[in-house]
């Protein structure tokens, strides 16, 4: 698929990931070490992805002291064709928490495992 062709090419050009801090005070970057992905089972528009992050900076106050640079993390998301404005028709990232069905749940988790995106 083009989208995860993409997806692989950021992660050997070391593409930064930001976020904001929960509290809002600061960003934390992110390198993406490897990732897999697994389309929903019920729709050829819907894409989940999952993560190996590795944080490499953080900038400005963060709300979680513990927090450190180097800590590893992992994400659960999620691609979909957008269906209104300037998305409609393409492939975009969903801002929001992703929801899995339960037959494709089990199935994402050992897809990570066998390509070794958990640890």
């Amino acid at each position: 698929m083009d989208l995860m062709k993409k997806k692989r090419e950021r992660i050997v050009a070391k593409k930064v990931i930001k976020m904001k801090d929960i509290g809002r005070e600061g960003f934390h970057f992110f390198e993406c070490e490897e990732f897999t992905y697994l389309q929903q089972h019920n729709s050829d528009e819907k894409y989940f992805i999952f993560e190996r992050l590795r944080r490499t900076k953080i900038v400005g106050t963060k709300a979680n002291p513990l927090l450190i640079e180097s800590d590893v993390e992992y994400r659960i998301s999620y691609y979909i064709v957008g269906k209104i404005g300037t998305k409609k028709g393409k492939w975009t990232f969903g801002q929001y928490c992703p929801t899995i069905p339960v037959e494709d749940f089990p199935r994402l988790l050992e897809k990570a495992k066998s390509d070794k995106v958990i640890l």
